[in-house]
Protein backbone atom coordinates (compact mmCIF):
# COMPACT_ATOMS: atom_id res chain seq x y z
CA UNK A 1 0.00 0.00 0.00
CA UNK A 2 1.38 3.34 -0.72
CA UNK A 3 1.46 6.22 1.02
CA UNK A 4 1.23 9.77 -0.36
CA UNK A 5 3.00 13.00 0.90
CA UNK A 6 1.48 16.13 -0.13
CA UNK A 7 3.44 19.73 0.52
CA UNK A 8 1.29 22.99 0.43
CA UNK A 9 3.59 26.39 -0.34
CA UNK A 10 3.54 28.51 2.74
CA UNK A 11 1.52 31.62 1.09
CA UNK A 12 -1.07 30.42 -0.42
CA UNK A 13 -4.94 32.04 0.32
CA UNK A 14 -7.10 29.88 2.91
CA UNK A 15 -9.66 30.60 0.01
CA UNK A 16 -7.55 27.82 -2.17
CA UNK A 17 -7.27 25.59 0.41
CA UNK A 18 -9.81 22.89 -0.80
CA UNK A 19 -8.53 22.66 -4.18
CA UNK A 20 -4.92 22.60 -3.17
CA UNK A 21 -5.34 20.30 -0.16
CA UNK A 22 -6.62 17.86 -3.07
CA UNK A 23 -4.13 18.17 -5.59
CA UNK A 24 -1.05 19.27 -3.52
CA UNK A 25 1.38 21.67 -5.14
CA UNK A 26 4.39 19.05 -5.30
CA UNK A 27 3.69 15.16 -4.68
CA UNK A 28 6.16 13.17 -3.03
CA UNK A 29 5.71 9.06 -3.42
CA UNK A 30 7.77 8.02 -0.75
CA UNK A 31 6.24 5.10 1.09
CA UNK A 32 7.87 5.92 4.90
CA UNK A 33 6.21 3.43 6.93
CA UNK A 34 4.18 1.30 4.03
CA UNK A 35 2.80 -1.65 4.51
CA UNK A 36 0.48 -4.14 3.00
CA UNK A 37 -2.47 -3.90 5.41
CA UNK A 38 -5.87 -6.41 6.09
CA UNK A 39 -7.79 -3.45 5.31
CA UNK A 40 -8.98 -3.69 8.83
CA UNK A 41 -10.26 -0.08 8.32
CA UNK A 42 -13.49 0.52 8.53
CA UNK A 43 -13.33 3.68 6.16
CA UNK A 44 -13.50 3.76 2.20
CA UNK A 45 -11.08 6.96 1.01
CA UNK A 46 -8.06 7.57 2.56
CA UNK A 47 -7.46 9.43 5.73
CA UNK A 48 -5.86 12.93 5.58
CA UNK A 49 -3.76 14.15 8.17
CA UNK A 50 -2.26 17.56 8.16
CA UNK A 51 1.19 18.30 9.36
CA UNK A 52 2.56 22.09 10.14
CA UNK A 53 5.43 22.67 8.91
CA UNK A 54 8.47 22.69 10.55
CA UNK A 55 6.61 21.04 14.21
CA UNK A 56 8.91 18.53 14.50
CA UNK A 57 6.39 17.13 17.50
CA UNK A 58 3.66 16.84 15.31
CA UNK A 59 5.63 15.67 11.88
CA UNK A 60 7.19 12.56 14.46
CA UNK A 61 3.57 11.76 15.69
CA UNK A 62 2.37 11.90 12.09
CA UNK A 63 4.86 9.96 10.65
CA UNK A 64 4.09 7.50 13.49
CA UNK A 65 0.85 7.52 13.19
CA UNK A 66 1.03 6.93 9.18
CA UNK A 67 3.02 3.63 10.05
CA UNK A 68 0.51 2.55 12.89
CA UNK A 69 -2.56 3.37 10.32
CA UNK A 70 -0.66 1.67 7.44
CA UNK A 71 -0.18 -1.91 9.38
CA UNK A 72 -3.51 -1.96 10.01
CA UNK A 73 -4.80 -1.18 6.36
CA UNK A 74 -5.76 2.02 6.20
CA UNK A 75 -5.10 4.14 3.24
CA UNK A 76 -3.22 7.64 4.74
CA UNK A 77 -2.06 10.10 3.04
CA UNK A 78 0.84 13.29 4.61
CA UNK A 79 -0.32 17.04 3.86
CA UNK A 80 2.36 20.02 4.86
CA UNK A 81 1.28 23.31 5.28
CA UNK A 82 0.83 26.29 7.72
CA UNK A 83 -0.63 26.59 10.49
CA UNK A 84 -3.84 28.66 9.16
CA UNK A 85 -4.18 26.53 5.65
CA UNK A 86 -4.52 23.53 8.08
CA UNK A 87 -7.12 24.71 10.44
CA UNK A 88 -9.11 26.21 7.61
CA UNK A 89 -8.79 22.79 5.57
CA UNK A 90 -10.08 20.99 8.62
CA UNK A 91 -13.06 23.25 8.81
CA UNK A 92 -14.20 22.83 5.74
CA UNK A 93 -13.47 19.43 5.89
CA UNK A 94 -10.32 18.87 3.26
CA UNK A 95 -8.04 17.43 6.50
CA UNK A 96 -9.83 14.90 8.74
CA UNK A 97 -7.04 15.30 11.28
CA UNK A 98 -4.28 17.37 12.59
CA UNK A 99 -1.47 16.12 15.84
CA UNK A 100 -0.35 19.12 17.08
CA UNK A 101 -2.36 21.47 18.40
CA UNK A 102 -0.94 23.81 21.64
CA UNK A 103 -3.56 24.30 23.80
CA UNK A 104 -4.78 26.70 25.50
CA UNK A 105 -2.40 29.29 24.54
CA UNK A 106 -0.64 29.09 21.05
CA UNK A 107 -3.39 27.94 18.92
CA UNK A 108 -6.26 29.21 20.86
CA UNK A 109 -6.85 32.36 18.20
CA UNK A 110 -7.74 28.84 15.60
CA UNK A 111 -10.09 27.25 17.93
CA UNK A 112 -12.49 30.34 19.15
CA UNK A 113 -12.46 31.00 14.63
CA UNK A 114 -13.22 27.24 13.73
CA UNK A 115 -14.34 25.32 16.97
CA UNK A 116 -17.76 24.79 16.02
CA UNK A 117 -16.56 22.42 12.51
CA UNK A 118 -14.06 20.57 14.80
CA UNK A 119 -13.31 18.37 17.64
CA UNK A 120 -10.78 18.28 19.95
CA UNK A 121 -9.66 14.57 20.13
CA UNK A 122 -7.78 15.15 23.84
CA UNK A 123 -4.11 15.75 25.27
CA UNK A 124 -0.79 13.32 23.72
CA UNK A 125 1.93 15.13 25.90
CA UNK A 126 1.30 17.82 28.24
CA UNK A 127 4.49 19.23 28.56
CA UNK A 128 4.59 21.70 25.72
CA UNK A 129 6.04 25.27 26.00
CA UNK A 130 7.49 28.36 24.03
CA UNK A 131 10.98 29.69 24.64
CA UNK A 132 13.08 31.93 23.47
CA UNK A 133 16.48 30.13 23.99
CA UNK A 134 20.47 31.51 23.22
CA UNK A 135 23.45 29.54 23.71
CA UNK A 136 24.28 28.10 26.96
CA UNK A 137 27.52 30.44 27.16
CA UNK A 138 25.83 33.34 26.44
CA UNK A 139 25.86 36.23 29.02
CA UNK A 140 22.41 36.27 29.76
CA UNK A 141 20.24 34.41 31.45
CA UNK A 142 16.64 36.45 30.99
CA UNK A 143 14.74 37.80 28.34
CA UNK A 144 14.67 41.32 30.84
CA UNK A 145 18.69 41.30 30.25
CA UNK A 146 18.17 41.21 26.05
CA UNK A 147 17.11 44.83 25.11
CA UNK A 148 20.24 46.24 27.12
CA UNK A 149 22.66 43.49 25.17
CA UNK A 150 20.99 43.03 21.93
CA UNK A 151 24.41 44.14 20.54
CA UNK A 152 26.11 40.74 21.19
CA UNK A 153 23.29 38.87 19.45
CA UNK A 154 23.11 41.10 16.21
CA UNK A 155 20.38 42.54 17.49
CA UNK A 156 18.39 40.02 15.87
CA UNK A 157 16.42 37.20 17.21
CA UNK A 158 15.79 34.30 14.44
CA UNK A 159 12.53 33.26 13.99
CA UNK A 160 10.54 30.42 12.69
CA UNK A 161 7.35 30.56 9.80
CA UNK A 162 5.45 33.41 10.02
CA UNK A 163 1.88 31.75 10.69
CA UNK A 164 2.89 30.37 14.45
CA UNK A 165 1.33 30.80 17.29
CA UNK A 166 4.98 30.76 18.31
CA UNK A 167 5.78 33.93 15.89
CA UNK A 168 2.85 35.59 16.85
CA UNK A 169 3.20 35.68 20.54
CA UNK A 170 7.07 36.45 20.44
CA UNK A 171 6.12 39.84 17.94
CA UNK A 172 2.85 40.71 19.86
CA UNK A 173 3.61 39.82 23.27
CA UNK A 174 7.49 39.27 24.28
CA UNK A 175 9.01 42.14 21.75
CA UNK A 176 6.79 45.30 23.20
CA UNK A 177 6.74 43.50 26.81
CA UNK A 178 10.39 43.24 27.16
CA UNK A 179 11.63 46.83 25.53
CA UNK A 180 13.23 44.63 22.22
CA UNK A 181 11.31 46.93 19.00
CA UNK A 182 15.31 47.64 17.72
CA UNK A 183 16.03 43.91 17.86
CA UNK A 184 14.71 42.35 14.27
CA UNK A 185 12.47 39.57 14.70
CA UNK A 186 13.42 37.42 11.38
CA UNK A 187 10.85 35.63 10.07
CA UNK A 188 12.20 31.90 8.29
CA UNK A 189 11.56 28.31 8.61
CA UNK A 190 12.16 25.81 11.37
CA UNK A 191 15.17 24.35 9.34
CA UNK A 192 16.96 27.64 8.64
CA UNK A 193 16.64 28.80 12.12
CA UNK A 194 17.91 25.32 13.30
CA UNK A 195 20.91 26.02 10.29
CA UNK A 196 21.54 29.21 12.25
CA UNK A 197 21.32 27.86 15.28
CA UNK A 198 23.99 24.87 13.90
CA UNK A 199 26.27 27.89 12.63
CA UNK A 200 26.49 30.11 14.99
CA UNK A 201 27.29 27.03 17.52
CA UNK A 202 30.00 25.98 15.09
CA UNK A 203 31.66 29.53 15.34
CA UNK A 204 31.06 29.60 18.94
CA UNK A 205 28.99 32.80 18.26
CA UNK A 206 25.71 33.77 20.41
CA UNK A 207 22.62 33.33 19.26
CA UNK A 208 18.86 34.02 20.37
CA UNK A 209 16.12 31.52 18.80
CA UNK A 210 12.57 31.30 19.00
CA UNK A 211 12.05 27.59 19.88
CA UNK A 212 9.84 25.28 21.89
CA UNK A 213 9.94 22.15 23.88
CA UNK A 214 9.66 19.14 23.15
CA UNK A 215 12.30 19.70 20.22
CA UNK A 216 15.08 17.67 19.82
CA UNK A 217 17.12 21.10 19.74
CA UNK A 218 18.10 20.69 23.27
CA UNK A 219 19.67 17.42 23.15
CA UNK A 220 21.48 18.40 19.91
CA UNK A 221 22.76 21.79 21.25
CA UNK A 222 24.40 23.57 23.92
CA UNK A 223 21.36 26.05 24.70
CA UNK A 224 19.14 27.78 27.51
CA UNK A 225 16.04 29.19 27.59
CA UNK A 226 15.26 32.48 28.79
CA UNK A 227 13.59 33.19 31.99
CA UNK A 228 10.33 34.17 30.83
CA UNK A 229 9.51 36.62 34.55
CA UNK A 230 6.83 38.10 33.02
CA UNK A 231 5.29 35.28 31.61
CA UNK A 232 4.65 36.64 28.38
CA UNK A 233 5.37 33.23 26.46
CA UNK A 234 2.97 31.52 28.48
CA UNK A 235 2.54 28.42 30.82
CA UNK A 236 3.21 24.79 29.71
CA UNK A 237 0.93 23.93 27.21
CA UNK A 238 -0.81 20.48 26.03
CA UNK A 239 -0.52 19.19 22.65
CA UNK A 240 -4.36 17.95 21.13
CA UNK A 241 -5.06 16.15 18.42
CA UNK A 242 -8.14 17.71 16.91
CA UNK A 243 -10.13 15.95 14.21
CA UNK A 244 -12.88 17.37 11.72
CA UNK A 245 -16.49 16.37 12.43
CA UNK A 246 -16.60 13.51 9.61
CA UNK A 247 -13.30 12.34 11.15
CA UNK A 248 -15.05 10.29 13.82
CA UNK A 249 -18.40 9.41 11.83
CA UNK A 250 -16.05 8.10 8.58
CA UNK A 251 -13.29 6.26 10.94
CA UNK A 252 -14.74 5.63 14.47
CA UNK A 253 -11.86 2.89 15.15
CA UNK A 254 -9.18 5.38 14.35
CA UNK A 255 -11.13 8.40 16.38
CA UNK A 256 -11.51 5.65 19.35
CA UNK A 257 -7.22 5.18 19.20
CA UNK A 258 -6.38 9.25 18.68
CA UNK A 259 -8.80 9.84 21.31
CA UNK A 260 -6.60 7.46 24.11
CA UNK A 261 -3.71 8.54 22.56
CA UNK A 262 -0.51 9.89 25.05
CA UNK A 263 3.22 9.88 24.28
CA UNK A 264 5.64 10.74 27.34
CA UNK A 265 8.42 13.27 26.18
CA UNK A 266 11.15 10.62 26.84
CA UNK A 267 9.63 8.49 24.08
CA UNK A 268 8.74 11.77 21.95
CA UNK A 269 12.64 13.16 22.18
CA UNK A 270 13.75 9.82 21.00
CA UNK A 271 11.38 9.69 18.13
CA UNK A 272 12.29 13.07 17.58
CA UNK A 273 15.73 12.40 17.82
CA UNK A 274 15.62 9.37 15.15
CA UNK A 275 14.06 11.02 12.64
CA UNK A 276 15.62 14.51 12.41
CA UNK A 277 18.88 14.49 14.11
CA UNK A 278 20.76 11.07 13.95
CA UNK A 279 19.12 10.55 10.35
CA UNK A 280 19.68 12.70 7.33
CA UNK A 281 16.98 12.68 5.01
CA UNK A 282 13.47 12.77 4.37
CA UNK A 283 12.55 8.38 3.97
CA UNK A 284 11.66 8.04 7.45
CA UNK A 285 10.48 3.99 6.95
CA UNK A 286 13.31 2.50 7.94
CA UNK A 287 14.30 5.17 10.78
CA UNK A 288 10.29 4.42 11.87
CA UNK A 289 10.49 0.59 11.80
CA UNK A 290 13.57 0.69 13.25
CA UNK A 291 11.77 2.87 16.18
CA UNK A 292 9.13 0.55 16.36
CA UNK A 293 10.26 -2.38 16.77
CA UNK A 294 12.69 -1.02 19.74
CA UNK A 295 9.72 0.34 21.50
CA UNK A 296 7.19 -2.49 20.05
CA UNK A 297 5.40 -2.94 23.19
CA UNK A 298 4.45 0.95 23.30
CA UNK A 299 3.19 1.04 19.57
CA UNK A 300 1.19 -2.21 20.22
CA UNK A 301 -0.78 -0.23 23.15
CA UNK A 302 -1.36 2.52 20.94
CA UNK A 303 -3.88 0.59 19.17
CA UNK A 304 -4.54 -2.35 21.76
Amino acid sequence: MMTKRKNLVSGIALAGVAALALTGCATNADDAGSGAGSMEGDGDRPIEIAVFNGWDEGIAASYLWEAILTEKGYDVELTHADVAPVYAGLAQGDFDLVLDTWLPITHADYMEQYGDDLIDLGVWNDEAALTIAVNEDAPIDSLEELAENADLFGNQIIGIEPGSGLMRITGDEVVPGYGLEDMTLIESSTPAMLAELQSATDAGENVVVTLWRPHWAYNAFPIKDLEDPQGLLGEAEGIHSVGSIAFGDDFPEVKEWISDFEMPSDLLYSLEDAMFNAYDGDDYGPILEQWIADNQEYVDSLTS
